[in-house]
């Protein structure tokens, strides 16, 4: 980023309204694209009759697994918007996965809520530590975090939960619910039109009924954190100063910014918002902690984060197609899984189609017979081995990380180390 030519610059957060520099989708064009996918997914359900690929249950479960992904993406985003690569992400889930339910369990699930936003705090404090103020390499601690995270929930669990009733070395007791609340009317109209089996009309009912049926109150606060980041990152000088420091420290240091503090605010934020997202695993996804639930949403979160630019609108999006994906091994896996591979052969000609019109022939030659290959895999079978539908989330991410690199633009100082003073 350009440094601000004068002090006030930097209390002026009009001057950075925009976000970085690059191409966006304007809210018209996203929205067409949108309808345009979803245009694509009704006409695969219709010829694979795979009605549970929009239904209402799917989508609902898809928006539970994507909660926890976007928030450890989000931590990822506040971090590495100041500067400093959290890769200990995952370790911060963990940890707020055990302090969650470890508090919740014994005065109850909103306590939970607030210590396991502490414990996940607590670990982006120690990264805060080791980076910022030691200058460790952000990789190295990130690790360290999530090796060490995992090491110090083993060793308490046994001390914590055993002898209490339900409780064990590698599951806590029960905790109770923090609640769910359906929209009255709403929800049993769109699950009705969603049964239609309607061409669009209905796979639009579906997903807009997943987000109004059986939802948590903590959705509900991971939802509304997407745009509350927004704004404070992007609207406010608090917003404009932090990402400064992932942008120029150096400047942002000569116009007078405490560099230093706001990496730590950052980073502990981060670590907050995914301890956030343990105590949903915790508490809302199963009402206990049990060792290894995160199973690496930590990771796919920060996948999230940059196949979303490091924005939080494409982190959200982003965060629902992992989710959507993931639920895929919980409700009718095989069955919806043989059918996205004909969706994903569509994908593929459409992108050889787009690529040779921009004069990209050789890539589109290899797309369409990508694609070719993927129909053959369609026609060929009536389903897909149970190991392809547990891998699929993980290899969704691979793809879509592939597909988008060319368009990502990270903060320029991210992972860079940074002394005070260093620019005299």
């Amino acid at each position: 980023m350009t440094a601000p030519t004068t002090a006030t610059d930097v209390n002026q957060p009009s001057l950075e309204h925009a976000p970085p520099t690059g191409r966006r989708m304007s809210w018209p064009v996203l929205l067409l694209v949108v309808a345009g996918a979803l245009a694509l997914v009704s006409i695969v359900r219709l010829v694979t009759g795979a009605d549970g690929i929009t239904n209402v249950s799917q989508m609902s479960t898809a928006l539970q697994l994507a909660v926890p992904i976007g928030l450890a993406g989000l931590g990822g985003l506040w971090a590495e918007r100041a500067g400093v690569v959290n890769i200990g992400l995952e370790g911060m889930l963990i940890l707020g996965t055990w302090f969650g339910a470890w508090a919740g369990f014994q005065w109850g699930p909103w306590t939970g809520v607030l210590v396991g936003i502490l414990g996940g705090a607590l670990g982006g404090l120690l990264h805060a530590i080791v980076t910022v103020t030691f200058n460790v390499n952000h990789i190295v601690s990130g690790v360290a975090i999530n090796i060490l995270a995992l090491g110090a929930t083993r060793y308490l669990a046994p001390l914590a939960f055993e002898g209490h009733q339900g409780g064990s070395a590698k599951q806590s007791p029960a905790v109770e619910s923090l609640g769910h609340f359906t929209v009255p009317g709403l929800s049993d109209a769109l699950s009705d039109l969603n049964g239609k089996g309607w061409f669009f009309v209905s796979d639009v009912a579906g997903l807009l009924g997943g987000l109004v049926t059986n939802v948590s109150w903590l959705t509900l606060i991971a939802v509304a954190l997407i745009p509350a980041t927004w704004w404070i990152l992007w609207r406010t000088a608090f917003g404009l100063r932090l990402r400064s420091c992932g942008e120029n420290p150096i400047a942002a240091e000569s116009l007078g910014v405490n560099v230093y503090k706001y990496k730590y605010l950052a980073v502990i934020i981060s670590g907050g918002l995914a301890g956030l997202g343990g105590v949903f695993l915790s508490i809302v996804a199963n009402p206990f902690y049990l060792e290894g639930q995160t199973s690496g949403r930590g990771y796919i979160g920060l996948a999230a984060m940059i196949f979303g630019n490091w924005m939080p609108g494409g982190l959200a999006i982003g965060a629902g197609l992992f989710g959507y994906t993931d639920s895929l091994n919980l409700r009718g896996g095989s069955a919806n899984v043989h059918a996205l591979l004909l969706l994903g052969a569509l994908l593929l000609l459409i992108g050889a189609i787009w690529l040779a019109v921009r004069k990209k022939y050789v890539h589109a030659v290899i797309t369409l017979v990508v694609g070719a290959l993927v129909f053959a895999w369609y026609a060929g079978t009536n389903e897909v081995p149970n190991q392809v539908v547990s891998a699929t989330p993980y290899v969704i991410t691979l793809v879509v990380l592939a597909l988008s690199a060319q368009r990502l633009r990270m903060p320029k100082a991210d992972g860079m180390p940074y002394r005070k003073g260093q620019g005299k």
